[in-house]
């Protein structure tokens, strides 16, 4: 038979892989037989591809353990395998197919008892994920991912959503442990999360071992997965020689097995699937079940990425990363309604920048957000616990929760000190001090009028910075 010929009638992406089944009943390594025109391209996106030549090693051109388990399962079985991965940026779609009649022409002779199986490898990729392909999965997978999509949506706060989803997970995959890693490649954060909810000492604790922050364990176990999908691994040897580091620190916590399974939405990193001596006899199933399962969590992490985002956009001032006014608006709400409860004692402080106007008319806006941005930093050393807002313009209100009059006293003493120290920031500053029961908008008010009565003084004292026109506050 013309290999070669056969191999090109075939409609989509293919390739034939030969491994031999030994006496001993296990594997050699797979190799590639043959590859049609239309799959070339892909063979050879490795930039450190060789020459390919009929029967040359796989792992000449990739190593995928994942696919390699398939390759034999469907090859040594006798039994097609179809899987739908989200892999190397595409969603790829793979069918797995044993074939015979193909005498073994390139390899050496063998024992009577060496037999030589083939698996035909159909493959074809779309940027986009298919609905109709994800679904093609076992009742009893299909079962599983229904728990699981009821597990992430039944609650309402995300890290509660997040531990039953991890609980389920590590049901399925009878594992020891089960975790799920979440990755914001935008602000370079990780936040891990176990079926008891987050656990961020823990990652921090878990990442310092390996001498890295929790990001750059992100980033190590991107580089781990070799373009693929996932690891599941029954032992550690392929950890030991990809990432000595990660190596120790599983074999430090008795771990002997492992899942790592990348989660993507868009193909963008959004976060990890990771257990720990989990049922290996089950690796089969669990990864058809986790091939799915991380498109259902990529929707949810992303999701609550872009609320977090929105969240901290609509209630934190983007130059100087204080509260904003509307998160002003709300605190006050919240202290006139008293849902929260009322502190039992609270300054408040009003405190607006001197000379902002002349800054902005002599050097430019810039020059003012500089301004702005110092003062705001000093603001922050004197009342660095307390809940510091920018309430417009140059003005800052400052809330001081159960704080004795002496030690506001103390901190608004302090902002003074600092800005004396500095050669272009000045404060007005007007403070209220209450205790038992008041009115918080009254409050605010008197501690308006004391910081206009400050400013006054300092425009008496330094007319030069007085660029204000008539009726309009500096």
């Amino acid at each position: 038979m013309d290999l070669q010929k056969w191999i090109e009638g075939i409609d989509g992406l293919a390739s034939l892989y030969s491994f031999d089944i030994l006496e001993d009943g296990s594997f050699s390594e797979i190799r590639l037989m043959g590859v049609n025109n239309q799959n070339m391209g892909m063979l050879m996106m490795n930039p450190n591809a060789p020459e390919f030549y009929r029967g040359i090693p796989y792992r000449t051109y990739w190593m995928d353990l994942n696919f390699e388990s398939f390759v034999y399962r469907c090859a040594s079985n006798g039994e097609p395998l179809y899987s739908y991965v989200n892999a190397r940026g595409v969603w790829l779609k793979g069918f797995y197919i044993p074939v015979t009649g193909f005498d073994p022409v390139t390899e050496q002779e063998k024992d009577e008892k060496t037999k030589t199986v083939y698996c035909l490898y159909i493959i074809n990729y779309s940027n986009e994920v298919e609905a109709d392909s994800i679904s093609q999965k076992s009742s009893e997978v299909a079962k599983e991912i229904m728990d699981l999509s009821v597990k992430l949506h039944e609650k309402s706060d995300f890290y509660q959503a997040m531990a039953s989803a991890v609980e389920e997970i590590k049901r399925y995959c009878g594992a020891e442990k089960c975790s799920i890693y979440t990755v914001d490649k935008v602000d370079r954060v990780c936040e891990f999360i176990n079926e008891d909810g987050l656990q961020k000492d823990f990652m921090e604790e878990f990442a310092a071992e390996m001498g890295r922050t929790p990001y750059e364990v992100a980033e190590a176990w991107e580089e781990d997965l070799a373009l693929s999908d996932c690891l599941l691994l029954d032992d550690l040897e392929v950890v030991k020689e990809r990432d000595p580091v990660w190596y120790k620190s599983l074999t430090d916590r008795e771990i002997k097995n492992i899942i790592l399974y990348a989660v993507r939405n868009n193909q963008e990193l959004v976060g990890y699937i990771w257990a720990a001596n989990f049922d290996t006899s089950k690796m089969m199933e669990i990864k058809e079940a986790l091939e799915l399962t991380t498109f259902l969590i990529a929707a949810v992490i992303s999701n609550h990425h872009l609320v977090s985002k929105l969240e901290i956009k609509s209630t934190v001032d983007g130059l100087t990363g204080l509260g904003n006014r509307n998160a002003m608006n709300d605190r006050v709400e919240s202290l006139v309604s008293g849902e929260n409860g009322r502190p039992e004692s609270l300054g408040v402080v009003y405190a607006d920048l001197n000379g902002l106007k002349a800054v902005n008319d002599k050097k430019g806006h810039d020059a003012g957000d500089k301004l702005l941005k110092r003062a705001s930093s000093l603001l922050k050393i004197a009342f660095g616990d307390d809940e510091i807002y920018r309430a417009g313009g140059d003005e800052f209100l400052i809330f001081c929760p159960e704080i004795s009059g002496k030690k506001l006293k103390s901190q608004i003493s302090r902002l003074r000190g600092l800005a004396d120290n500095t050669e272009d920031v000045s404060f007005a500053i007007g403070s209220v001090y209450c205790t038992g029961e008041y009115n918080i908008n009254d409050a605010m008010q008197k501690a308006d009028e004391d910081m206009y009565r400050d400013k006054r003084e300092y425009y008496l004292s330094h007319p030069e910075k007085d660029r204000r026109r008539a009726g309009n506050r500096a």
